[in-house]
């Protein structure tokens, strides 16, 4: 399920109002249909009662025979897109027929005067049946009735052809209604997704329509739970790297008294390998407790103008005796023109030396590890690269990881190093930005967006 395609419900909303709106075009078009078939209906049964009115007392006027035996069929003298040719029989009242058109249906003149359906010629006709004054001659006259329906149809088309013409408009407006009306939704999904992982704050009840009220309301108890899971965790934390430093330099002071003393060489060795140990876990005490500090900051307190070219060539100088004892070079290349950024001068500073500290890990014997402060492409940077290994490139995303270490066998560190630096990055408004070079090697570099110097902008 975790692959399946979420379901819109702005989509789900403009296909039901668009079947329900055509479904009611629909309903709204057969009754019209209907009702103008019952007004043609009346109207065909109104010219056909007149025209045999007149036929009538045209017969009593004249001689029933002087007509013709064969006559020609009646149309209508009133301007019509469709003709409504009327078919008619004259007779005498026993059936004999004096005069007929061509068409008309061969039926008997018997029938029952009035109004009449029947099927002829394999087509269905509407008939009129009218007799004289002395019942002396019928007069009967005929419509097929699929002229009747096309004129129905017709008067229907054009009652319905406007609302079909703006029918597209209307889904326009539906879709547009749509849209509106589910903004407050797309508002509250937006600000739920701005917010920063340490913004845990409650959302504000206005923030959705009454019916998102009950989601904003689980939303908040949620962000109240984990806000109070987060802060217990730090707690834990930061109390327990806190409480594991005294006993840690303890052991690190019993551990040079023991080595003071002559001893065997395998005492001294594993006297030594404790040392060691107790070093890195107190390494990792102190980033943990660094990391304690940081999460639940929001900015940084009290920001000064940090000289980046100044703070690389300070953490270049206390990190050269590491690098020489190492076999390794430290080159610095600062630019003055870097700039400044408004920050906290001692965070920065442990970040640089934390990507100093790791280049300097994993760059072999003779490497050399160069530590830059520039603007090359109009963004301060602050960066350090080395001509190590690298890593493979399907762990560069989780290299900020806590706790993660990289699959490579014998990897040194904590794992909290990136991490701790990529938070002091979120702090200070830049990006830690992690590649392997092309030529070899690997780069880490804070990246800061593209700007004037906080120095150089006018007071407000």
């Amino acid at each position: 399920m975790s692959g399946a395609r979420p379901v819109s419900l702005r989509r789900r909303l403009l296909r039901w109002v668009i079947l329900t709106t055509l479904a009611t075009v629909g309903l709204a078009a057969t009754m019209a249909y209907r009702q103008a078939l019952d007004d043609v209906q009346e109207l065909i049964d109104a010219l056909m009662a007149e025209t045999a009115q007149l036929i009538l007392t045209q017969i009593s006027d004249n001689h029933a025979g002087s007509l013709p035996h064969r006559g020609t069929t009646l149309h209508s003298n009133e301007p019509r897109r469709s003709d409504l040719p009327l078919e008619f029989q004259i007779g005498l009242a026993d059936g004999t027929v004096l005069a007929r058109t061509e068409n008309a249906p061969d039926v008997p003149l018997t029938a029952t005067p009035g109004y009449a359906d029947f099927q002829f010629g394999g087509e269905g006709w509407r008939s009129l049946t009218v007799e004289s004054a002395n019942r002396a001659y019928l007069v009967q006259l005929s419509l097929p009735e699929d002229i009747r329906d096309h004129e129905a149809l017709e008067i229907a088309w054009r009652m319905l052809l406007p609302f079909g013409l703006m029918l597209p408009l209307m889904v326009g407006l539906i879709y547009f209604s749509i849209r509106r009306g589910l903004k407050p939704l797309d508002d509250l999904a937006a600000g739920v997704a701005a917010r920063s992982p340490e913004n845990l704050s409650a959302l504000p009840p206005g923030a959705a329509p009454a019916e998102a009220q009950p989601l904003v309301g689980a939303l908040n108890r949620l962000l109240g739970r984990v806000s109070t899971a987060l802060d217990n965790e730090r707690r834990f934390t930061a109390d327990a790297a806190h409480e594991l430093r005294t006993p840690l330099a303890a052991l690190k002071i019993h551990a040079q008294v023991a080595m003071a003393g002559e001893l065997p060489p395998p005492t001294r060795a594993a006297l030594e390998k404790m040392q060691q140990g107790v070093d890195r876990t107190t390494r990792l005490v102190e980033q943990l407790l660094r990391l304690a500090r940081l999460d639940p900051l929001e900015r940084v307190a009290a920001p000064q103008s940090v000289d980046l070219a100044g703070l690389a060539a300070a953490a270049v100088d206390d990190a050269a005796a590491a690098a020489r004892a190492g076999g390794r070079s430290l080159t610095l290349h600062a630019d003055p023109a870097a700039g400044t950024v408004d920050g906290d001068p001692d965070l920065l500073g442990a970040a640089l030396r934390n990507l100093i500290d790791n280049a300097l890990r994993y760059t072999p014997a003779g490497g050399r590890v160069t530590v830059t402060a520039g603007r090359p492409d109009g963004r301060r940077q602050l960066g350090v690269t080395d001509d190590g290994p690298g890593v493979p490139a399907a762990e560069l995303p989780r290299l900020a990881e806590r706790f993660y270490r990289g699959s490579e066998p014998g990897a040194e560190g904590s794992g909290l190093g990136l991490a701790i630096v990529h938070r002091i990055a979120e702090l200070h408004g830049a990006r830690l930005e992690l590649e392997n070079l092309p030529g070899g090697g690997f780069s880490a570099c804070l990246r800061w967006p593209a700007g004037p110097d906080p120095e150089e902008q006018e007071p407000a």
